[in-house]
């Protein structure tokens, strides 16, 4: 096996494993515990699914590193085209992951404020709730508002690379470049057009398309040796 498809090969294993843990994560400490406008509801979920809610936090944290480590792959195979812009799209995906962290202190936050310890008592039970709401608003805004920047802005050179390379083939290049855009209207929606879910929808499937498109590709058929000059 050529050095390239191994690599190829260990990026989209990478990205397969980070794609079905952050599916979890989302599942397990998200999607069906937090009604974000509902600060009581939200409360009384967290508090009755507590460990599912902290192992939905650990497998964010985890899909984070997993995300880091798929953009360390992908930088190894397509260095060789352009060090700058390997590197420019693997210090971005570093940026979305470090705000993605951060972000994840105000999740676990909200459950350490709705936890029952002796030094919350002196707050209201309403109180704590609210509390607990802003928490898991700022957390929204870090993960799917500042971090999905970066998100999106990786793909710009990395579909670019891919383009040039020689070693992937061009039409997933395009789809990268394409999921660029597409992944961008996700924070435009989130802090421009809150209501407007059609545009959240946009960006979801055409990143779906995008990512699982890369990861089958590099799992299945690797890459091609460059080409010596």
């Amino acid at each position: 096996m050529n050095t390239n498809k191994k690599t190829a090969r260990i990026a989209g294993l990478l990205y397969l494993i980070y794609i079905v843990v952050s599916i979890f994560a989302n599942v397990l400490g998200r999607s069906k515990l937090i009604i974000l406008g509902d600060a009581a509801t939200t409360a009384r979920n967290i508090i009755a699914s507590a460990w599912q809610f902290r192992i939905g936090f650990v497998l964010d944290l985890v899909s984070a590193v997993l995300f880091l480590l798929t953009a360390w792959a992908l930088y190894v195979l397509l260095k060789p085209v352009n060090k700058n812009l390997a590197l420019l799209f693997l210090l971005l995906n570093l940026g979305g992951v470090a705000v993605h962290c951060f972000s994840d202190l105000f999740l676990i936050a909200s459950q350490l404020i709705l936890c029952g310890a002796d030094y919350l008592k002196a707050f209201q039970a309403d109180q704590l709730q609210a509390l607990a709401m802003l928490s898991l608003n700022i957390y929204k805004n870090g993960f799917s508002g500042i971090a999905q920047i970066f998100f999106s802005a990786w793909l710009f050179p990395l579909g670019y690379l891919v383009y040039k390379s020689g070693t992937l083939p061009r039409f997933l290049g395009i789809i990268l470049l394409v999921e660029c855009f597409a992944w961008l209207m996700f924070p435009v929606q989130f802090f421009f057009f809150p209501g407007n879910v059609v545009l959240t929808y946009v960006s979801s499937v055409a990143g779906f398309i995008g990512e699982f498109s890369l990861t089958l590709w590099l799992l299945i058929m690797g890459a091609k040796d460059q080409k010596p000059a």
